[in-house]
Parts: structure tokens; sequence; C-alpha cells
């Protein structure tokens, strides 16, 4: 018990620290989503003839697919920021 208690210790110090960038890149993508998701949800709810499970589970799928995605990325540079979505061609910078 106490080798399983000093491994998992070991573990959470060793584990990697997101950086600034990576938690912004979380972020980001988390707001689009719920932003997507719950706009989804009431279009859904008031024009489709969906009920019960059905009306967040499609404004789910749909908030995914279209949702942009973001990644922070180590370059040469620094560290930077980019974002890549449907509506948009290629992948674009974010500052």
């Amino acid at each position: 018990m106490k080798k399983l208690r000093i491994l998992a210790s070991q573990n959470l110090s060793n584990s990697k620290k997101m950086s600034k960038l990576q938690v912004r890149a979380f972020l980001y993508q988390l707001g689009c989503f719920a932003i997507l998701f719950i706009a989804g949800r009431y279009i859904v709810a008031m024009y489709t003839g969906l009920t019960g499970f059905w009306i967040p589970m499609t404004a789910f799928i749909v908030a995914t697919l279209i949702s942009p995605k973001f990644q922070a990325v180590k370059t040469k540079d620094g560290e930077k920021l980019y974002m890549k979505w449907i509506f948009i061609k290629g992948i674009r910078e974010i500052g």
C-alpha cells in the first residue's frame, strides 16, 4: 500500500503542467463549444420535431463538428496559438 502511495505522489509531481497558451486554447475551445451547444440546443428544440434525449444529442454533435479547434504549438520562435475552423480556409495564428 505504501508503494502505491509513493508512486501516486511521484506521478503527480512528474506530470506535465499546461502552459498558459495551452490553458487559453482549452478555454477558447470550451467557450466556443458551449456557445454553439446552447444555441444549437435552442434551435433544435424550437425548429425540429425532436424530443427528449435527441435534442441535446443533436446539439452536441453539431457543436462538435462546427466549433473551431484551438492548439498551442511550440515553434522555434516560442509557443504560438493556432486555430482551425471549418468556415475558414487553412490554419490561422491567433495573437
